[in-house]
């Protein structure tokens, strides 16, 4: 076995047929990991979600959104049966020590040089426990050790008025602000919500912000995202919701559907709020707390979110 760092995999492999991932995330939620990975290529990506899913059983969810890969896996260790073109890639161990995140990748030829010098090359990697290298029609297998992180999500709602602005933007533009302090922004997600609801200032959506933070940056997350909407909010009604973990309890996901087909009262969205253990926080007011509930039960299915509920 040989201890690398990224840079170290840089000088050590120049090689042509090598491609570095552009970064690796890990959030750990109990025994459940999701790991977010920038692929270089972009539709060349899917063949990854689709052989881990086929090869370990250690990976509960796999999904890729253009050229990044979306895993759910679970901590333990199995034992891969990799054959070419059927099972080519895997995970064969998942581990958490202290502050970090350990995956051990294994592929066949080409998805073992991806297994251990593309990823062990990415922003967001501590070092590389190699044990294969890999490539050719050999077995390449290595250690990629990351940071724990702890995912959130804010809900926003109603930002805007009749006469301006637009909270899908508003949130937007928040979610790179506070990536340019250094929280990592992974996602903005549009949730559809009930189209007849006669308070809506036009198409009534709400938004989801998602955030990879070290466990201690999660107040000063919420803290900023809060004074920001403070100051650019245009309505006096705004209101955010805040939920840790990865995954959404069905009870939230039945009250986000129920709201995007029929009008829900604030008692309503505080009462599932409290029972599901999500924070709630006015902003400017409490009819925000509608929306801002709603867009983190489907944050994580957005072909849903999106839909309009007649």
């Amino acid at each position: 076995m040989e201890i690398l760092t990224p840079d170290d995999l840089k000088k050590k492999f120049k090689d042509p047929w090598i491609t570095p991932y552009k970064k690796v995330l890990t959030m750990v939620d109990g025994d459940l990991v999701e790991i977010v990975e920038y692929h270089p290529c972009i539709s060349g990506a899917e063949w990854m979600v689709y052989q881990y899913k086929r090869s370990s059983d250690l990976v509960l969810d796999s999904k890729r959104d253009g050229n990044r890969h979306r895993y759910i896996v679970k901590v333990g260790r199995t034992d891969l049966n990799l054959k070419p073109s059927f099972a080519a890639a895997g995970i064969e161990e998942v581990s958490v020590e202290g502050n970090e995140v350990k995956i051990v990748h294994a592929g066949l030829a080409g998805a073992g040089v991806g297994a251990a010098m593309c990823r062990g090359m990415a922003e967001g990697v501590k070092r590389v426990e190699l044990y294969d290298v890999g490539g050719g029609s050999k077995l390449g297998k290595a250690a990629v050790v990351t940071e724990k992180l702890q995912k959130v999500v804010i809900g926003i709602d109603d930002t805007d008025t009749k006469e301006e602005g637009a909270t899908w933007t508003l949130a937007n533009n928040i979610g790179f602000e506070l990536s340019n302090m250094g929280f990592e922004f992974i996602d903005h997600v549009i949730v559809q919500l009930y189209p007849h609801n006669p308070n809506k200032t036009q198409n009534c959506v709400a938004v989801a912000l998602v955030f990879a933070v070290k466990p201690d940056e999660r107040q000063k997350l919420v803290e900023k995202t809060f004074k920001m909407l403070e100051k650019s909010t245009l309505s006096n009604k705004t209101a955010i919701a805040i939920m840790e973990g990865i995954i959404v309890p069905k009870k939230l996901r039945s009250y986000a559907e129920d709201a995007k087909k029929s009008m829900i009262t604030v008692e309503e969205a505080e009462k599932v709020a409290e029972e599901v253990g999500i924070e709630l926080i006015e902003v400017t007011g409490s009819r925000g707390k509608i929306g801002a509930l709603a867009a983190l039960g489907l944050y994580d299915d957005i072909k849903e979110a999106v839909k309009v509920y007649y």
